[in-house]
């Protein structure tokens, strides 16, 4: 996987930029090829000479969710209004499903399921009832958010339409389910519904001995770094250079 990266990365770069001024339609079928290659090479990889098993994650919805742009929300029911589609409240409207049905044709005669994934924080409501966007890092350090629920929906290979026209279709009625599973857990009135998720659950505490490690190790890369000049130059340059290339990254990038 790491050997096959670098390649993909230039290959894709090299591509984004010699498709500037080409039509977004063939930049799109391009890519969609070049990504199928990568990830067959990845699977090959991992089936073949490592013997682990692999799960491959897409989130494609594209963005995360955020209740306080509400100008966002209300330009993607509109789509889904103009549509004739299901106005959903909690998700966004046009999950993007070319990543999805690329890896899924790619791989398909590898794979025996899809598991569709949502989650949902606790404690992001307002007195008023209202939704909190999803919580940042330094959010979850101060326990602003005392626990993560994720539900899992396996979904048999056979179930998934191989034509993209109902691919689109299907991602969109299960974008439909997570919409209904985040509506009750969010703003049920029973208590036995609110900030739950229906099925049989299973309690994942994070103790210490998950924690500690990852403390440790990161303390002892980063401390020697810190405690001499050219370290702390190496540390802070790292930080301000890459946060601008990122900026800028995010600005130009469509």
């Amino acid at each position: 996987m790491l050997g096959t990266a670098p390649a993909y990365l230039l290959s894709w770069s090299a591509w984004r930029l010699l498709s500037t001024m080409l039509p977004s339609r063939l930049y799109h079928t391009v890519d969609d090829c070049v990504y199928s290659v990568y990830q067959s090479m990845v699977l090959f990889f991992f089936e073949n000479y490592t013997g682990v098993e692999m799960y491959l994650v897409i989130f494609p919805e594209g963005t995360r969710y955020n209740p306080e742009l509400q100008k966002v929300i209300s330009d993607s029911q509109a789509f889904a209004v103009k549509e004739g589609l299901a106005v959903l409240k909690h998700v966004f409207q046009q999950p993007r499903m070319k990543a999805s049905h690329v890896a899924i044709e790619t791989m398909k005669e590898h794979l025996d399921a899809v598991y569709d994934i949502t989650i949902a924080y606790e404690g992001k409501l307002t007195a008023a009832g209202q939704r909190h966007p999803a919580p940042t890092m330094p959010e979850f350090l101060c326990k602003e958010c005392p626990r993560v629920h994720i539900h899992f929906n396996r979904l048999d290979m056979r179930e998934i339409p191989v034509e993209p026209v109902f691919f689109r279709r299907w991602l969109h009625e299960r974008f439909e389910i997570k919409d209904k599973l985040l509506t009750t857990f969010y703003d049920s009135e029973d208590p036995e519904k609110k900030c739950r998720f229906p099925g049989e659950s299973q309690k994942s505490p994070l103790s210490l001995t998950k924690t500690l490690p990852s403390l440790l190790i990161l303390g002892g890369l980063t401390l020697p770094m810190l405690l001499t000049e050219s370290g702390r130059k190496l540390y802070l340059s790292t930080w301000l250079y890459g946060t601008l290339i990122g900026w800028a990254w995010v600005s130009l990038s469509p």
